[in-house]
């Protein structure tokens, strides 16, 4: 009966709650008529993928993509607009030529690129393919002395994905319902099967790291031996997707890695059964990349539009997004699908005429695919006390940081990330936006973006929840991550959501409270 009461109270507060928060309904009419109807969002995003082209870390299109936003953010009038440098990354990558054919036993051309760190191929290189099928370390030593010149192939048992499937998908009503309705879940003890999970995923662990440790071995062994090259499977992809990251370090003391390709599914088994079956096969490669070690230090893009009330223009609302991308494709929905939203948010807030009563500040963050390294450094360098790891006394002037970074579809609501006392405000923010598919407001975590790098010292940070749309079937780190797979008024949608978001916690009388320090 307690608990009954408990929620029957926490139910009431709640209401009261959204009653009480207010929504600005002429700032929210501004906003959707500048966003929805006047949208520049598309034009970004095509200087950001087709003007650019890819953006990884250290790499000039990276910085090109840093000057346009630096420039176009002056363009539209905000303040403090800078280049700021957080610290030292490393070595930039650049691929400036890709040639990948088979030869023998018949001529076709392979479809593979480079994974990024990885040396070139010293012009063009005509080799033949050694396949290793080996499952242990030890097996691996008949083959030593015999990668000189060789392209070699480490064999896989993979299949091609199934295609029964949808690789576009909107999140169902159901779906949404569960979203909202899920709780915060207190963890205890150890999961069933001790540390690591039940037995079935200890094991599945342990095959991966043996996997990638004999796939390690074969590499230093080919290196040693003068291989040509190595081609890598990431079985994910399928229809001519590759899904392709890192395969050498970035840092500025360590050696160049041996060029290692990820070659389409298809092409991949079709080399693997070839050679298998004894037939030889050869490889032509024509591979130039190049190491960029001018400039080392990694770079935010910061600007603002200053605040109004005298009381509280010192404090802040931030919005984000990371501007770098991995480098097959022209990083449309990894990630300038979020950093043209956040661009375009701040873009309908000078086109409103609106005067927020806090700072308003965007920062498209850079290195976020090798671990959020922009973010981080940036929270780090002015907004927590190092000595207690947790929010300084500028991080306590954040009022709340909002990021973007799952893809091209629309915005459904927004993850609480285990705040609580934000759902009130947020479902009451909602509302004006119910018509455009956005209404649900989920207490649960989500990660692997740049609002963790806020929410780890205590400052609130949320995720909007997106659509997936083909997010992690089709474009996410692949070469088809390109501007034809945006989602034109999804983005319009988001960028709307966004700036009527950050105008309102700017004018809020109190910040967003925050969730106590675990």
């Amino acid at each position: 009966m307690k608990k009954i009461l408990h929620l029957m109270l926490f139910v009431g507060l709640s209401l009261n709650a959204v009653a009480q928060e207010k929504v600005d309904e002429a700032a929210v009419k501004k906003i959707r008529k500048e966003g929805l109807e006047n949208s520049k969002v598309m034009d970004i995003a095509f200087q950001l993928t087709d003007v650019v082209g890819p953006r990884l870390q250290g790499s000039p299109g990276l910085m090109k993509a840093s000057k346009y936003a630096v420039n176009q953010l002056k363009e539209w009038g905000l303040e403090n607009v800078q280049l700021e440098p957080w610290g030292e990354f490393g070595k930039g990558w650049e691929l400036q030529k890709c040639y990948v054919a088979m030869t023998a036993p018949y001529y076709k051309p392979i479809l593979a690129f480079p994974k990024v760190w990885t040396a070139g191929s010293n012009g063009l290189q005509n080799a033949e393919v050694l396949l290793v099928d080996e499952s242990d370390t030890t097996a691996l030593e008949q083959y030593k002395g015999k990668f000189k010149n060789k392209v070699v192939l480490l064999y896989s048992d993979a299949k091609l994905p199934s295609g029964f499937n949808p690789d576009v998908k909107r999140y169902t009503d159901e779906e949404l319902e569960k979203m909202a309705k899920a709780e915060i879940v207190v963890r205890t003890g150890q999961p069933a099967g001790g540390p690591g999970g039940n037995p079935a995923m200890r094991e599945m662990i342990a095959n991966m790291r043996r996997a990638t440790y004999i796939s390690n071995k074969t590499k230093e062994m080919a290196k040693a031996d003068g291989a040509v090259a190595f081609l890598s499977i990431n079985a994910r992809g399928k229809d001519g997707t590759l899904f392709v990251q890192g395969g050498g370090s970035y840092k500025a003391t360590d050696p160049e890695n041996m060029l290692d390709l990820v070659v389409s599914t298809e092409d991949y088994l079709s080399i693997a059964r070839l050679a298998k079956a004894g037939i030889p096969v050869k490889i032509d490669l024509d591979v130039k990349s190049k190491f960029h070690t001018a400039d080392l230090k990694g770079y935010n893009v910061i600007a603002e539009i200053k605040g109004t009330d005298p009381k509280l223009k010192d404090e802040v609302v931030m919005l984000g997004a990371h501007l770098d991308s991995w480098h097959t494709g022209t990083g449309a929905t990894d990630n300038a699908a979020g950093s043209s939203v956040m661009m375009e948010a701040v873009r309908i807030l000078k086109a409103s005429g609106l005067k927020p009563k806090r700072t308003i500040r965007i920062a498209l963050w850079s290195a976020e695919e090798q671990g959020l390294h922009g973010s981080r450094n940036y929270v780090k360098n002015h907004l927590t006390d190092t000595v207690k790891q947790w929010s300084n006394a500028a991080g306590e002037k954040i009022s709340a940081y909002f990021n973007l970074d799952n893809g091209t579809g629309k915005i459904r609501g927004i993850y609480l990330q285990e705040n609580e006392a934000a759902r009130p405000i947020f479902t009451k923010w909602l509302e004006p936006f119910h018509d455009l598919g956005a209404k649900t407001v989920t207490i649960s975590n989500t990660g692997g973006t740049d609002h963790l790098s806020f929410d780890r010292v205590g400052i609130p940070g949320f995720q909007f929840i997106q659509d997936p749309m083909e997010y992690s079937t089709r474009t996410h780190h692949t070469n088809m991550d390109t501007y034809d797979h945006l989602y034109p008024e999804d983005l319009k949608q988001a960028a709307t959501i966004v700036a009527s978001f950050v105008y309102h916690t700017a004018q809020r009388e109190a910040k967003i409270p925050r969730k106590e320090k675990k």
